[in-house]
Formats: C-alpha cells, sequence, structure tokens
C-alpha cells in the first residue's frame, strides 16, 4: 500500500521555476509507485495553472497583503485534512504557505516535512542586505519555527545543506540530504529537434549556446553576455556561427533590463529570446543546442543543467551551482568561477574543445544523469528517508525496512 501525501506551496505556476516543475516531476514517479499525492496552493482556483496541473490540486485563494500572498483559508483546511494525509511536504520556505503549515501542524500527530530549494543559501544574505535584515523580523517567530519542528528539512545536495547553517545563528532542525533529480526527456529526438527549428528557423545550421531558466541576477546573464561581448570583440572568428538562446521568462524588471544590455553589448543580432518554451520546443531547444550555459551565483541544484545533460548536451556552469562536483567529476561539462573572467574561460574552452573529444563529453553528460540524477532514484530516496524521519504509518505499513539514511541534527 502506498502513502498519502500532500505537497504545499505557494503557488503551482510553472513560471516559479524549479521548485514546482521538480514537485510535478517527483509526484508523477511517487504516483506511478502507488503513492497518492496531492498539492495545496495559494492559487485561485480559476488560475489556469491550476486546471492544468497534472496533481489533484486544492487552490485555496490568494489575499494579497502588499506582495505577500496570505489565505485565511490555508490553516483551517490544512487542519481539516490533515489527518488524511501521512505526511506533509512544504516546498520552499519565506512565504505564508510554510509558515501556515507550520501553525496547522506543528505538534499533530502528521508530520511535515521542509524542502528550502536553495532559499537558505548565504548568497541572498551578501547580495541583499536589505531584505536579509528584513528577514531577520521573520527569522525567530516565524522560519526557525517551522524547521525547528520539521520531522525533517530536506536538502538535494551536500553543498546546500552545508551553506543553509550560514545565512542564520539561530539554527536547528534535522536535516537529511536526498538524492535529486528529474525525468528522463521524452523520446523522439528528431522530432523535437524540429519543432525547435521550426519555431525559430533562423537557428537553422548554428552553433547554439542554450539558457534556459529564469531571466534572474543570481543565474548570471549579465555574465553571458558581458563575456561573450568581449571574446567576440577580441575574436571574432571564434564565434561566427554561435548564436545565444535565452529560453525563459523576460517580461520583469530584471528581464527586460537584460534585453538592454544585450542590445548595448552589439549582441541583439546573435541573440534569440524565445520567452517560455514547453514540450518538444523546449526538449528541442536542448537537442538542437551544442552546449547549455548557466554562470550562476547561486543555484541550489539546477533542474535545467540535469535535463541538458540527459539530453546529452554538456554544460558551461559556475562552481556556484551546488551539483558542480558531480559534473566536473564526470567529465560532462566544464566548470569555472562565477566571474565575467571565469565565464569567459567557460566559452574559450568550449571553443578550443575537439569535436572528438567534445562528443565524448556528450556521453559523459548522458550518463552523468543516468548515474545520478534521474528522478526514479529521487523519488525512491525521497520515500525512505520521510520513512526513517517519521512519516505517520498507516497499519499495513508499521513495520516496513526503514532503509538506511541517517539523521543528522543542525543547530547554531
Amino acid at each position: 500500500m502506498g502513502f498519502r501525501i500532500l505537497h504545499c506551496i505557494a503557488s503551482v505556476n510553472p513560471k516559479g521555476g524549479g521548485p514546482i516543475e521538480g514537485l510535478k516531476q517527483l509526484s508523477a514517479v511517487n504516483q506511478q509507485q502507488g503513492h497518492q499525492v496531492e498539492v495545496l496552493t495559494l492559487d485561485s482556483p480559476d488560475d489556469p495553472w491550476v486546471k492544468d496541473c497534472p496533481i489533484p490540486c486544492h487552490a485555496v485563494g490568494p489575499t494579497l497583503v502588499g506582495n505577500w500572498r496570505y489565505s485565511p483559508r490555508w490553516v483551517p483546511w490544512l487542519r481539516a485534512h490533515a489527518h488524511g494525509y501521512d505526511a506533509v511536504i512544504v516546498n520552499g520556505i519565506w512565504q505564508y504557505h510554510a509558515f501556515g503549515a507550520w501553525r496547522a501542524l506543528a505538534g499533530t500527530k502528521t508530520p511535515y516535512f521542509v524542502f528550502t530549494h536553495g532559499m537558505l543559501d548565504p548568497w541572498f544574505k551578501r547580495t541583499y542586505p536589505l531584505k536579509h535584515l528584513k528577514k531577520w523580523l521573520f527569522w525567530p517567530w516565524a522560519e526557525y519555527r517551522v524547521l525547528r519542528d520539521a520531522a525533517a528539512v530536506m536538502f538535494t545536495c551536500e553543498d546546500e545543506r552545508r551553506l543553509a547553517r550560514q545565512s542564520f545563528w539561530l539554527y536547528k532542525c534535522d536535516e537529511f540530504v536526498v538524492s535529486y533529480g528529474t525525468s528522463a526527456p521524452p523520446d523522439d529526438a528528431v522530432r523535437q529537434r524540429e519543432a525547435f527549428l521550426q519555431a525559430f528557423p533562423d537557428l537553422q545550421g548554428k552553433r547554439l549556446l542554450l539558457f534556459l531558466g529564469r531571466v534572474h541576477e543570481k543565474k548570471g546573464p549579465d555574465l553571458l553576455f558581458k563575456a561573450f561581448a568581449s571574446l567576440r570583440a577580441r575574436q571574432p572568428e571564434l564565434l561566427r556561427d554561435v548564436r545565444i538562446v535565452m529560453a525563459g521568462p523576460a517580461e520583469h524588471a530584471y528581464g527586460q533590463e537584460m534585453l538592454k544590455l544585450n542590445r548595448e553589448l552589439g549582441l541583439a543580432d546573435v541573440t534569440t529570446w524565445t520567452g517560455m518554451i514547453s514540450g518538444d520546443v523546449k526538449w528541442g531547444a536542448f537537442r538542437a543546442s551544442e552546449a547549455f550555459i548557466l554562470p550562476s551565483h547561486q543555484e541550489n541544484f539546477g533542474i535545467a543543467v540535469a535535463e541538458a545533460m540527459a539530453c546529452g548536451v554538456p554544460v558551461l556552469i559556475s562552481n556556484q551551482v551546488n551539483i558542480w562536483r558531480e559534473i566536473q567529476q564526470s567529465q560532462g561539462g566544464l566548470v569555472e568561477q562565477d566571474t565575467h573572467a571565469g565565464t569567459e574561460r567557460l566559452l574559450t574552452r568550449w571553443l578550443a574543445t575537439p569535436p572528438e573529444q567534445w562528443a565524448q563529453m556528450r556521453v559523459n553528460a548522458r550518463q552523468c544523469f543516468q548515474q545520478r540524477f534521474l528522478i526514479d532514484r529521487t523519488a525512491e530516496s525521497f520515500i525512505e528517508a520521510m520513512e526513517v524521519f517519521g512519516m505517520r504509518s498507516r497499519p499495513e505499513r508499521i513495520g516496513a525496512a526503514p532503509g538506511s539514511v541517517s539523521p543528522v541534527r543542525g543547530s547554531l
């Protein structure tokens, strides 16, 4: 018999990036394994992404307090329905869905677990000191308690767990690291590649450098543009057939700032902005690309990095992407610092790599994905860890083998 699992998240809007995508993929595998999975969200029931959500979705509707999404129905709903679930998973912190889960479930028989999704990384503390000060006002009576009273706090890799301890001195929780990953791409690479190139025919026959994800400051798109422009000014012949593909939503203020920077650097003629893409067009973007780039300043896991490797695309990443060690060890990509010089070295090393060596890196990337980042392994580790850390067992589950996950107590 399977477990009954409820995920809590602020929104199931796919524009939210990695957390919601990871939730959907993990839930799909858990459902295939026989577990019952549902999601509770602050979205409105009428939102299109709620109607399109592949998981049974309970949308209680938001009440905006400034930019903060809140719902007076959240806690009553959880208290009324918690007995119907073996465990509740809180995806992300710093929003009401996490605090509301603590209010409803702390001290009850239904354990809750927290996925921080990198939201305790000290990069935010260094980059946004005023926002960090504001968070300190919430930390002692809100997020600190959310983590402290959770059955356990989940981290997607050892680097994320280690870094989480550096943001706030008042820190106490049971920690564990689960293997994390994403789904293998659908079959028919030829069809997917054609779908992308039909949507963007000007890219036919070009060497494509793909950036896929939110156009956000932490992901370093400015580093990509500046490094590309510098290298193009010095050695234009190296980049003659290269095109940058920016795949992701850029309608917001920072996205518009990057559009302007791209034009000012004289890169408009070699950059294609696709907006958000999905399905065959998204997978086709990977299939048609020679390399994937993410010179991020902070990246908890990087689902798009894993997706690129699943398609056999070597990745050019910074050493602030928390899975950089695995990628470097597998020789499935190149790693440098998250600086202008580091990003320029990534481009230079890629362009200088002989074709036969790059072909081997394609093989290495795919093997690394299969061995380390396939979502099936994540789902198994996820359930095993929750069993060890106190998921409420139904009578037929009592006595189930607990597996090999060991708790780690974090306290500062």
